[in-house]
């Protein structure tokens, strides 16, 4: 999911800051540019943790800035297919519920949650199990599986991360603990 990752981008210096061309200062004009930003090829841009190098400047007609190709660290998160991910769930909705994982929420639809019927409280702002007392809800830890994965780096915020937790060691975490001690208990003497 969070990668260290080397790139090379362009950064516009503005006139102002022309006499200050650091590593310090171009730090920061690409944090500006690219922290929270999306990119398919490498996910969304955490942080720009180091600069190692500037290249020579460029003047562009009508343009105030001169603009330097840099080369630099940053931190990246970009989960992976099929990827395993503790994450907290950060609303809940009639058909599911958000699950933020790192920068980006996943939908984990009420179909891939339990295979037990789950009813939407919107009151208590959680999903019920009409069968037992389970519910899912808002700041619930759990545990789920990236399943779909559509990036849109002009509107990040439309980006869908599709999740499931209805395999084998997924879920809520307080039912995978009750799960294992539940089979802690039920093991032969000697077992574990």
């Amino acid at each position: 999911m969070y990668k260290r990752v080397r790139l090379k981008d362009t950064v516009e210096v503005p006139p102002k800051h022309l006499a200050d061309v650091t590593p310090e200062r171009v730090k920061a004009l690409l944090q500006d540019k690219l922290e929270g930003r999306m990119d398919e090829d490498v996910g969304s841009v955490v942080s720009v943790t180091e600069v190692h190098d500037i290249g020579e400047g460029a003047v562009l007609p009508n343009r105030p800035g001169v603009y330097y190709e840099a080369e630099f660290d940053a931190i990246t998160f970009d989960p992976d297919m099929q990827e395993v991910a503790d994450g907290t769930v950060v609303e809940v909705v009639e058909f599911g519920a958000f699950v933020g994982i790192g920068p980006i929420d996943g939908l984990l639809h009420v179909s891939q949650i339990s295979d037990q019927y789950l009813a939407f409280d919107g009151e208590n702002q959680q999903l019920a199990s009409t069968e037992s007392n389970e519910t899912l809800g808002v700041e619930d830890p759990v545990r789920v599986r990236i399943v779909t994965k559509s990036i849109d780096e002009r509107n990040p915020r439309d980006s869908k991360i599709g999740l499931t937790a209805k395999q084998p060691g997924l879920g809520k975490h307080a039912w995978l603990e009750r799960d294992r001690r539940r089979r802690a208990q039920d093991a032969p003497a000697g077992e574990d």
